[in-house]
């Protein structure tokens, strides 16, 4: 009996060293907490909110060329901080934010006596964590095959995500660039040939929410995605496809020593609230560079949404000047083609002109290059340094604002680096810079000043070009403020008044949303520089009520609040700026929804609401909001409202 006993107290005490949990932490209401372990040489994680399991014991580690970080780990020590911070940024869903976390610093040795330190910052309802690789011995520099970093999930666990695209397919060859469609609440480890992109969103049943995402992404490091495993229930961080960017360049990263990973981003709620409204993609990175001066952000017309190619002529152009002056916008986007069919010369006095009627001039480009076969020009003058500079300095002599660079390739370091050589050098010269056909931004907002938005999105364009986008528009709709727009800014390029989507407005591409929708999207989709899709028939077919909705929307914001919804099938967003709050609505179920919400900002005030009749039909009406801030709403299939004061 006594040898027994011994046996089972010699093997709890294999266990508890086998299964130990080495180090905690707390987020700052104490409502959040991470636990790492050492277990069987692997290091763990797990994450608990308000008592309730949301991830399970995951893997950390990674694996470069020179020693392997993902087995045969042991826990050395770890160390405790905090970190407080107050920024402001007009770019983002916040303008004034103060960040508050507890840290935490994870310190292990391999079995080349390598060290790895994992550092955890924990606010409330966010996680952010990195890998910090010191000097291996005489060894300055290594390659970053891949990371272990993984995620698994509790099996009640549903998902909202998007795939990743295959390489060098679809127009041109220049996918991925990030424009697949969602699926709402699917099971869970649906496997995905390329894997899926971040942000991902994960419904943990009763428990609440997660959004995975990354931040801190620039030229050292790749950017990365989600694959699923042969375990259903674990996703795991995944790097760049060989085949992206025509098979040139590294999957991994290459970085000098001591070395940084991007972060990784956990942001956990029992309520869609702490999704929408997170800031933790933009917490956890500095400015990487000073503005070379104060930039202007705002609204643009864009032609070619609906008059497509054969718009990019000298007088058409003028058109759409005169209705950016006419809407008091910012901003004319001169998109594709407008090298061969205005050239540079003509150029000249149209950005003259534009200048007289107060209106700036963003000019679109080609970032080929070698990565795929887009032919619209201008071509190679954003690849190579030399043809870049040359550009940009005439762009600056001759007065436009900004660019809007397409077609990128992937997500590899190579394409990283031409990403932030981009924006460098336009900030060098005084240039906004937009990326279209690209990637999700990664904290760009906060590290490039001069960075004005990103698509990454099954945007506007679609929208023309697809009947089965058109049908699941206001399905699309819905999902974004929970996922894709609240980790960076989406260059959607939207609101159209155009019932048919044509320069004619007749014949094909019916919409199917009604108006007051597409007002509501003008508020709900987040960027700093929106080409909305307004047309010079606009300004005497739509109502005066619109098109005055139009001209007053900003596009910068003070602050964002969630007020109600689910992904997929509604989503009521409030934003403020200065003064003046807007709450946004858009419904994509089959049937009307009617609504009761707290609106505090609005409590006993007189306000003007933008909505739907039961045939769809936009009016606009003064409103009373009582004082408890108690409003009730319908809001019409495919349809929408905005509240405003």
């Amino acid at each position: 009996m006594r040898k027994k006993v011994l046996y089972i107290v010699f093997s709890l005490f294999l266990i508890s060293k086998s299964f130990a949990q080495v180090a905690e932490i707390s987020s700052p209401d104490g409502q959040l907490k991470l636990h790492v372990f050492s277990e069987d040489g692997k290091a763990l994680y797990d994450i608990i909110l308000q008592g309730k399991t949301m991830l399970e014991k995951s893997p950390l580690g990674l694996v470069t060329n020179e020693s392997d970080f993902s087995k045969n780990l042991k826990f050395t020590d770890s160390q405790k901080d905090i970190v407080s911070k107050k920024y402001t940024n007009q770019r983002i869903k916040k303008s004034e934010v103060h960040y508050n976390a507890n840290t935490l610093t994870v310190n292990f040795t391999n079995a080349d006596q390598h060290q790895i330190s994992i550092e955890f910052q924990v606010s409330n309802n966010n996680i952010a964590f990195r890998y910090n690789i010191p000097p291996m011995k005489e060894r300055l520099s290594v390659v970053v095959q891949s990371e272990i970093t993984g995620y698994r999930f509790p099996s009640q666990t549903t998902t909202f995500l998007s795939p990743m695209m295959k390489p060098m397919t679809g127009f041109a060859r220049t996918a991925p660039s990030y424009e697949s469609g969602y699926k709402a609440d699917a099971e869970l480890g649906l496997p995905s040939d390329y894997g899926y992109v971040f942000p991902g969103l994960f419904h943990i049943g009763n428990e609440g929410w997660i959004l995975l995402s990354e931040t801190g992404v620039n030229s050292t490091y790749c950017a990365s995605h989600l694959e699923t495993t042969a375990e259903k229930s674990l996703y795991k961080v995944a790097y760049p496809d060989i085949a992206e960017n025509n098979g040139f360049g590294s999957t991994g990263a290459a970085i000098s020593l001591p070395g940084k990973t991007p972060w990784r981003t956990i942001t956990v709620g029992n309520s869609l609230k702490p999704i929408v409204e997170t800031t933790i993609p933009f917490d956890v990175v500095d400015p990487m560079y000073e503005p070379s001066q104060e930039y202007q952000f705002g609204k643009s017309t864009w032609s070619w949404i609906l008059w497509q190619d054969k718009s990019m002529n000298y007088d058409d152009q003028v058109k759409f000047i005169d209705l950016a002056a006419a809407l008091k916008y910012q901003f004319i986007l001169m998109d594709a083609l407008w090298d061969k069919n205005i050239g540079k010369d003509r150029m000249r006095e149209l950005i003259q002109y534009a200048k007289s009627k107060n209106v700036g001039v963003l000019l679109w480009y080609n970032s080929n290059g070698a990565a795929n076969d887009a032919p619209m020009g201008p071509r190679n003058k954003m690849s190579s340094s030399v043809e870049r500079k040359k550009e940009m300095k005439w762009l600056k002599d001759v007065g436009v604002k900004g660019l809007k660079v397409d077609f990128f390739g992937g997500d590899k370091q190579e394409t990283m680096r031409l990403y932030e050589d981009i924006l460098s050098d336009a900030n060098d010269f005084g240039l906004t810079i937009i990326f279209h056909g690209a990637t999700l931004p990664r904290g760009w907002e906060v590290m490039y000043p001069n960075y004005a938005g990103s698509e990454a999105v099954l945007a506007s364009e679609m929208l023309y070009f697809s009947e089965d986008v058109r049908r699941q528009e206001a399905f699309f709709a819905t999902l974004h403020p929970f996922i894709r727009n609240t980790v960076g800014s989406m260059e959607f390029g939207g609101t159209f008044l155009n019932t048919y989507l044509t320069e004619s407005n007749r014949d094909k591409n019916k919409r199917y949303t009604t108006d007051s929708f597409q007002l509501a999207t003008a508020v709900l989709f987040q960027n700093p520089v929106q080409m909305f899709g307004i047309m010079p028939n606009n300004l005497t077919d739509a109502p005066k009520f619109q098109l005055d909705f139009m001209k007053e929307i900003p596009t910068l914001w003070d602050e964002t609040v969630f007020v109600d919804g689910y992904p997929g099938k509604y989503a009521v967003v409030a934003r403020r700026h200065a003064d003046q709050w807007y709450v946004a609505g858009v419904n994509a179920e089959k049937q009307s929804r009617k609504l009761k919400i707290k609106l505090p900002m609005f409590a006993g005030k007189t306000a003007k609401l933008i909505y739907d009749d039961a045939k769809g039909n936009s009016s606009e009406k003064e409103v009373k909001v009582n004082a408890r801030g108690d409003f009730s709403i319908e809001m019409q299939s495919q349809g929408g409202f905005v509240l405003k004061n």
